[in-house]
Formats: C-alpha cells, sequence, structure tokens
C-alpha cells in the first residue's frame, strides 16, 4: 500500500534563494552533484540523477511551494506516480523546506526517505556551508589586505 513522507530540513539560506536553488538546472547539480533537468514551468520535465528519479512540475507559487509529479526507477509500471510538495519557509537566519510526499511505493519507502537525507538535505547543507565558509574566507583575506 503506498505510503505518505513528511519531513522538514532546516538549511542555512533564507527561503527564497533555496526556491531558486531547487529550480535552477546549475544550481541544483551543484549541490547533489549530478546534472538534472527541471524549470519553473507547469508542465517541465524533472530528471535527476542519470533519471533515477523522473517526474514533471505541477505548479510552482513564486518563493513559496513546487508541486512535481515524481517516481523512481523500483517503482513498477502499474505504480501510480508520487506527488512531491516542497514549501519554504523562513526559520531564524536562514530557512526551512516542508516535504510531504504522497504515494511512495511500499517497497521504496526506507530508500525514498533515507535518500532526501543522503542526496539532497546533507549535501545541500554543505554546499552552502562551504559557500558561507569561503566567501567568509575571501572577506577576511580581503579585510586583511587593508
Amino acid at each position: 500500500m503506498p505510503r505518505t513522507l513528511q519531513m522538514a530540513a532546516s538549511l542555512p539560506a533564507p527561503p527564497d534563494r533555496l526556491f531558486d536553488m531547487y529550480l535552477d538546472p546549475a544550481e541544483h547539480a551543484a549541490f547533489t552533484g549530478s546534472p538534472v533537468t527541471i524549470s519553473a514551468q507547469p508542465g517541465a520535465p524533472f530528471r535527476a540523477f542519470n533519471d533515477v528519479l523522473q517526474g514533471t512540475i505541477l505548479q510552482v507559487v513564486p518563493k513559496r511551494l513546487i508541486v512535481q509529479s515524481w517516481r523512481s526507477p523500483h517503482w513498477g509500471a502499474s505504480d501510480l506516480d508520487s506527488t512531491l510538495i516542497l514549501r519554504f519557509l523562513p526559520e531564524g537566519d536562514g530557512g526551512c523546506i516542508e516535504l510531504v510526499q504522497v504515494n511512495i511505493v511500499d517497497g521504496d519507502f526506507a530508500g525514498v526517505s533515507q535518500g532526501w537525507e543522503k542526496f539532497y538535505w546533507t549535501p545541500w547543507r554543505a554546499y552552502l556551508e562551504g559557500r558561507a565558509k569561503s566567501h567568509g574566507a575571501s572577506q577576511r583575506q580581503f579585510g586583511s589586505d587593508r
């Protein structure tokens, strides 16, 4: 029986920046380490991790919400697509992404659940923290030259 996943990820960037990063193919690929096909247009294809993830952008509310269909090759031909809802919210100095993913094939639920942390939240956080550190280091170097 299909299952529903709910989780939230806190990341060190404002929510509108996170929203833009998710929908920008170059930045999405930079933080996941894998090429992606994505755009903000409803009906646009979504493909990631060498087509391991595939779907379609269903709805976009600028800077706030992304809804897409989603499926994995671990699912059978008769399994319905999953629906992924990402909501972008402010949280302290950064942002939070609330995720609801419905209709996940039961046999792939653990893989999908762990996959979000392993392939999205952890590398995205590291990417943002690395950029902040390198930006801070360049500012410190610039400041020390004065």
